[in-house]
């Protein structure tokens, strides 16, 4: 499934334009990111916590040379599934 097609089921339950339901899908999804670049969190109860968190700095080894090189922190997005979510997709 792709965003279009999230639009298109938005269109058919509210109605309106489909422009419109394109406009609420990318909404919904800019706002998540939005707030997970901020370093927030989204929380949608029975579906799961949309956060972005901060990776330490680190020294990590380059595969094919072994050489050793230094990773910068940087924001990372993280998802945890809840437990209606889990459920759902275990067939409970």
């Amino acid at each position: 499934m792709k965003k279009q097609d999230l639009a298109n089921i938005v269109y058919e339950m509210i109605g309106g334009t489909k422009t419109q339901s394109e406009a609420v899908v990318k909404t919904i999804f800019d706002t998540i990111a939005n707030e997970m670049a901020k370093g927030g969190f989204v929380d949608v109860a029975g579906f799961g916590k949309f956060e972005g968190s901060m990776r330490a700095a680190r020294t990590a080894r380059n595969p094919r040379t072994g050489e050793m090189v230094s990773v910068a922190a940087k924001r990372a997005p993280k998802f945890k599934a809840g437990k209606a979510l889990k459920d759902i997709v275990a067939g409970k």
